[in-house]
């Protein structure tokens, strides 16, 4: 006989059972961490290329809807946002304040109630010049959107020049979307509108 203990069952449950929690907590802050720590330098399969083809509707209780033909000619930024998006909120001042320095802001709601989407801009402002409606997704397929916001320069040639994945912040506004929209302008002839 041999004088090797043999582990209880019911300790050796407890311990796997006491890992749960553990690997549930690690799990949330990554997911907590990626949703404070997004890289606006994402590549894009896009960047370079012209925007996607489409025609969206307006939201529900607005005339005019979003099309690429719109974004013909000038440099603009198209942002996706939602009114069930927390950082698309974050992001909405700076949203704005490019559109008050004279960029065209072009949005696109995705996947969001009419009715919510109209309420939310009551409450923080409209700084779009157009809204499309994407209300099943299919645009933010065509984009390559994975998580809103995300917000796409378009030169005014039509191609897509960069991508800001995440939201919109001071430092990302004023180090990287202001100084390359002012180039795409200069190099265009200083066409915004």
């Amino acid at each position: 006989m041999s004088d090797a203990r043999q582990p209880d069952p019911r300790r050796l449950r407890i311990s796997v059972w006491g890992l749960v929690p553990v690997a549930i907590a690690a799990l949330f802050g990554l997911f907590l961490w990626g949703l404070l720590n997004p890289s606006p330098n994402l590549p894009s399969v896009l960047i370079g290329k012209p925007v996607p083809q489409f025609v969206l509707p307006p939201i529900t209780g607005r005339t005019e809807g979003f099309s690429t033909a719109d974004l013909q000619g000038k440099v603009a930024l198209v942002n996706f946002f939602a009114s069930w998006c927390v950082p698309c909120r974050a992001e909405h001042p700076f949203v704005t304040e490019l559109a008050r320095n004279g960029v065209p802001v072009y949005g696109i709601n995705y996947k969001d109630k009419a009715p919510d989407a109209l309420a939310w801009l009551a409450e923080l402002g409209d700084p779009f010049t157009r809204i499309g409606a994407d209300t099943d997704g299919r645009e933010g397929i065509e984009f390559g959107v994975y998580g809103l916001p995300e917000t796409f320069v378009v030169a005014s040639d039509g191609t897509v020049a960069y991508r800001v994945v995440g939201a919109i912040t001071r430092a990302t506004m004023d180090q990287t979307l202001l100084p390359l929209i002012r180039d795409l302008q200069r190099k265009a002839g200083g066409k915004t509108e």
